[in-house]
């Protein structure tokens, strides 16, 4: 484990809430706020994605103003020449829309988690090969739950598996049936102009929807696939 990371793994930030905010679009004037919000609601992991307006200045911003329990993370990272950078702004995740290997390994090089995307069972073994933490499998929508099924007969058990792609509280439920080891949620959490209030709305309702699929678990496999000793 890296000198950044300590003794912390993934999969811990996951059992709290394995539901992860992905805020493309959010202006660091406003992060707070929502970010606030979201920890109110139970989450705990809260990505930027590198194409919003000034994202390092909102990873600053949340990184000071929310508590060191939260995961904070710079999403759609395609250049590791920009791994330090969003080291330097207080991130320790790194999510990727694709499985570019010089990516992850800059990542693990500066001692943060990452997930990179991918859509074949060939990127995601290798993905793991590279040191990925998790697997986002995106998008998930096409992929679907189904697919997430077939990939869970052949990949090692320890493997964390995060849909991301058109997921709605209604999903939840087959993805993790399937295997899924949490979620990324973007457009039905938060888009360009919703407010903390609203964002605090969609969060209750996800977490509300996660709930209940605990307390009925589908084939008894969400808990089980959950946890990964990363």
């Amino acid at each position: 484990m890296s000198e950044r990371l300590g003794s912390e793994r993934f999969g811990g930030f996951l059992d709290r809430l394995p539901l992860i905010a992905i805020l493309r679009g959010v202006t660091p004037d406003e992060v707070v706020p929502i970010g606030e919000a979201l920890v109110t609601a139970g989450f705990s992991i809260i990505e930027v994605p590198l194409n919003s307006p000034h994202p390092l200045d909102s990873i600053r911003r949340l990184s000071a103003a929310l508590p060191p329990t939260c995961l904070i993370g710079a999403g759609t990272v395609l250049d590791p020449a920009l791994v330090p950078d969003i080291a330097a702004a207080g991130a320790r995740l790194i999510v990727m829309p694709h499985g570019d290997a010089a990516v992850v390994r800059a990542a693990k090089a500066a001692g943060m988690f990452c997930t990179p995307g991918v859509a074949t069972p060939t990127e995601g073994f290798a993905a793991l090969a590279n040191g990925a933490d998790a697997l986002k499998l995106f998008p998930a929508e096409a992929l679907g739950a189904i697919g997430l099924k077939a990939w869970r007969s052949v990949f090692p058990s320890e493997a964390i598996f995060l849909p991301v792609g058109g997921i709605t509280p209604e999903t939840l439920g087959p993805f993790l049936a399937a295997g899924a080891s949490g979620f990324g949620i973007g457009s039905a959490l938060y888009k360009p102009g919703s407010t903390a209030h609203d964002v605090a709305a969609n969060a209750r309702t996800f977490a509300d929807a996660w709930r209940k699929t605990q307390a009925q678990p589908a084939g008894g496999s969400a808990a089980a696939s959950r946890r990964a000793p990363v």
